[in-house]
């Protein structure tokens, strides 16, 4: 048993890799299989409904995972055993992921954040992520060659899903960047985010956030992705069609996107209370 297990998720790695999985998903899912075997003690092909309904219900009692981690689980199993071997888990219920609308920053908490973004990489990393609704790993990858500074566009290559896509490049931002680039000598090569000719870490990016939240003292839990959906959110108030945010974020399905009419705060200013109306 124990020498079958590294080829197992061998397998699972192979078909991930095929599929096209992200590599935060297929880490997720071969980490959640191989939990599974350890904790079941059988072959792949011994393993019944029985055995993942009894890993499931396992995991639903820790305390510690919310409902968004119980679904992930089962999909990754889902993926193994129906996709790969045929097992239908189809009439397994799970709690489902609790919907929570995101948090997103106000006009004014945005200024705040980039005016106490003392260096200038981290004041172009938060121009940027706001400004065009990148994702960590998009703007990470981001490359010089992937700009156009004269139409003012910028490309995604190789996005979620495999995906290529457009995003938009802010006048402030290419001001900035271009200033950025005289001082640094830099020769519009390779990443724009890098240290040491090494693309900036996920932590790297994350942390720097963090600290100009707490200097622009937002209390706030910000991070990349907050940014993200305050891109959303203020395109959706200026009137921007929600199809087009869709596109400019990527999304494959536009139920997605439309979880920002939920967060915009201008119509609901709008609303008179009936307590006033008397």
């Amino acid at each position: 048993m124990q020498n079958e297990l590294p080829q197992v998720l061998k397998k699972l790695e192979t078909e991930l890799k095929l599929r096209g999985f992200s590599k935060q998903t297929s880490r997720m899912y071969l980490f959640y299989n191989r939990k599974f075997i350890e904790y079941i003690r059988k072959s792949p092909e011994d393993i019944d409904e029985n055995d993942i309904r009894e890993f499931l219900a396992y995991k639903i009692s820790d305390q510690s995972l919310s409902n968004a981690s119980i679904v992930l689980i089962k999909a990754a199993l889902k993926f193994f055993y129906t996709d790969m071997l045929g097992i239908n888990l189809s009439i397994i219920k799970t709690p489902k992921a609790s919907k929570k609308l995101p948090v997103v920053l106000n006009r004014q908490e945005i200024k705040d954040l980039l005016e106490n973004t003392k260096n200038t990489k981290h004041r172009l990393l938060i121009e940027l992520l706001y400004s065009a609704g990148l994702r960590l790993s998009e703007c990470i990858n981001l490359q010089y060659h992937d700009l156009d500074m004269n139409d003012g566009i910028g490309w995604v290559r190789h996005g979620k899903g495999a995906k290529d896509r457009i995003f938009i490049l802010s006048e402030m931002f290419k001001k900035d960047l271009l200033e950025y680039m005289k001082q640094t000598g830099a020769g519009g090569k390779g990443h724009i985010f890098s240290v040491n000719r090494r693309k900036m870490s996920p932590r790297g990016i994350q942390h720097a956030i963090k600290i100009s939240a707490e200097r622009a003292g937002i209390k706030k839990n910000v991070h990349v992705h907050t940014l993200r959906h305050s891109f959303a959110t203020h395109l959706l108030e200026n009137g921007i069609d929600v199809r087009k945010i869709q596109k400019l974020l990527g999304h494959s399905n536009l139920q997605t996107t439309q979880i920002y009419t939920q967060v915009s705060s201008e119509e609901i200013k709008k609303i008179k209370s009936p307590l006033d109306a008397l």
